[in-house]
């Protein structure tokens, strides 16, 4: 039975990763989940220069799932080098870094930086606010998103995956303007923006009154989403977004996704990636299903 799923020419024993900002980069996590089962890490976002985030209160229960405005805080791409790379290596698994940044060239800075760095591929996260676009996301115009991911693919030495923002009229265009930017892969979907208000205070429950609402409710948005944009490009598509079961991974794999990230679940069950890569193997076992890439979409 083969389990394996290959990316740009990157091989992962399993088709399972995490999503992130939900794992850290498994530090808080490998005394729950045996990392070396996960096809891939997927790491925390690295920005050039450490990030403070936004202020608290930045993380809320709502029905279906969570909203969160941490505001990607991190300690740096110097820290992560020196701590996280090392600390992941100790493990049989691919590492999938994250990169974050508010202008191209401080992308650029992490992507260069990385460059020698023994990590597998690298994820853009392109739903940042572009300051100099006057805060729009990176990933909600297409010629800017084609535009970015042509930067980055200059200086890149490992795979890019471009992680697409689900908050855009048409996320074909997306898949498209990423893939004909020279994307290796896309990942989608990010959060969507939502709103929570106490009615007893009449406050935003947020400090920054709007967060990325993610768990189990975005799940048919996200699948409908993935696809969309599988079926719209030749590179290959990282699904995820409310992804808590087996069932829903089989559910992205089908719809069309090489792979699949899991993120809120995390919080709730710090061994579902785990659960999730055993349920896959049972479905296969019962289905009859010799090769993984039978059913990568079937649909």
């Amino acid at each position: 039975m083969n389990t394996k799923v290959s990316i740009a020419g990157v091989e992962f024993k399993n088709p399972v990763t995490t999503a992130s900002g939900t794992f850290g980069s498994g530090m808080e996590y490998c005394e729950f989940a045996d990392l070396n089962r996960l096809g891939a890490v997927t790491t925390k976002g690295v920005a050039s220069v450490p990030w403070p985030g936004n202020p608290t209160p930045r993380v809320c229960e709502v029905y279906g799932g969570m909203l969160n405005a941490i505001g990607l805080q991190n300690p740096g791409i110097d820290v992560f080098c020196e701590r996280d790379i090392p600390f992941l290596k100790k493990f049989d698994t691919k590492i999938i870094v994250n990169v974050c940044g508010k202008t191209v060239e401080e992308y650029l800075e992490v992507v260069e930086r990385l460059a020698d760095e023994p990590v597998d591929m690298l994820e853009i996260n392109v739903s940042c606010p572009n300051v100099k676009e006057g805060a729009i996301a990176f990933g909600q115009d297409a010629d800017c998103l084609f535009g970015i991911t042509k930067e980055i693919k200059k200086k890149a030495k490992q795979p890019v995956i471009m992680k697409l923002s689900p908050n855009v009229t048409r996320i074909a265009d997306m898949a498209k303007a990423a893939e004909a930017g020279g994307a290796d892969a896309i990942s989608l979907i990010n959060t969507i923006t939502g709103m929570k208000i106490d009615i007893e205070r009449r406050k935003f429950v947020l400090a920054n009154k709007t967060g990325g609402m993610s768990g189990p409710a975005i799940k048919p948005v996200a699948v409908r989403m993935v696809y969309e944009a599988s079926h719209a490009v030749k590179i290959p598509t990282i699904g995820m977004g409310g992804i808590a079961s087996y069932e829903d991974a089989v559910e992205f794999l089908m719809a069309g996704a090489t792979m699949v990230a899991v993120g809120a679940a995390n919080f709730i069950n710090p061994n579902t990636t785990i659960e999730i890569v055993n349920g896959i193997e049972e479905f296969m076992k019962t289905h009859g299903i010799e090769d993984i890439n039978e059913i990568i979409g079937c649909v």
